[in-house]
């Protein structure tokens, strides 16, 4: 019986050590190497680049930062930069007029950045405040020469909530807090000056801070011309008895009372002096 063609024919045995293949197809592991090593070097590239990129654009905005901010900081010719400062309100207040815990004051800003106030401010060493504080221990702080900034939580963006944190935490004679009710998302006060923007980003915020914090120059208010743009240039912002940074005295609720002490000191009761 004649066999078929091809039957019982031995088929190819694989020599040991050779590559299997793909489809009929000899995998290159040169090139799947080479691919390896590039894709290596790219990334290992973008981990270098990335971080110097983000540094570079840091470094920039601090350039702009430093640059829109350079002509607010007070000299003898100018005692007061904010005056150059578009929606900044100015007000002198006359300072030492002290109220107690148990009082209030009727404020005629909102918020308050002057007046008569608690004996006990406000820690007002970069500290940012979940909660809303008491007014009669912000004001007292202004009086040291800080900034107050507040923010409205219901109006304020998640972003510019981020950076008013960055901004302040850590850095001396600032502080941050919430206020309920805000007619602007972001508002800044130091003594007798307030300034409301819409963003945290405003480059107005920082010109404020340069003018305003700490200024010791003579001359900004025409009311009182010896005296400096805050009353107690040698006070400190540091914590004191009275006042606990991680558990201060939570702000008043509703409008004061006919017994609120006035902005011109007067009540029905007698203030502490000092």
């Amino acid at each position: 019986m004649a066999r078929k063609p091809g039957a019982n024919v031995p088929k190819p045995r694989k020599k040991a050590g050779t590559v299997p293949s793909v489809s009929g197809r000899q995998i290159d592991w040169t090139l799947i190497a080479a691919v390896v090593v590039v894709v290596g070097l790219v990334a290992g590239l973008a981990i270098y680049l990335v971080p110097k990129f983000n540094e570079k654009q840091a470094n920039e905005k601090d350039d702009i930062a430093v640059e829109s901010v350079s002509e607010f900081v007070p000299s003898p010719q100018n005692p007061d930069p904010s005056t150059d400062i578009p929606g900044v309100t100015k007000i002198y207040y006359e300072a030492a007029k002290h109220v107690t815990a148990d009082q209030r004051v009727a404020y005629d800003q909102s918020p308050p950045f002057g007046g008569p106030h608690d004996e006990i401010w406000a820690t007002c060493t970069g500290v940012v405040y979940p909660n809303p504080l008491r007014s009669e221990n912000a004001v007292h702080a202004l009086e040291h020469g800080s900034v107050w900034i507040t923010y409205n939580p219901d109006t304020v963006s998640p972003e510019d909530l981020d950076y008013l944190k960055r901004l302040v935490r850590g850095e001396q004679y600032l502080f941050l807090s919430p206020y309920p009710g805000l007619d602007k998302p972001v508002s800044l006060q130091s003594w007798g000056h307030q300034l409301k923007v819409d963003s945290a980003t405003d480059p107005r915020v920082n010109q404020f801070i340069t003018a305003l914090r700490r200024n010791m120059m003579p001359g900004v208010y025409q009311e009182n011309p010896q005296t400096a743009a805050y009353p107690e240039t040698q006070a400190t912002c540091t914590a004191i008895p009275g006042f606990d940074p991680s558990n201060p005295p939570a702000a008043d609720q509703g409008e004061p009372g006919p017994d609120a002490v006035r902005m011109d000191g007067g009540n029905a009761n007698p203030m502490p002096a000092g």
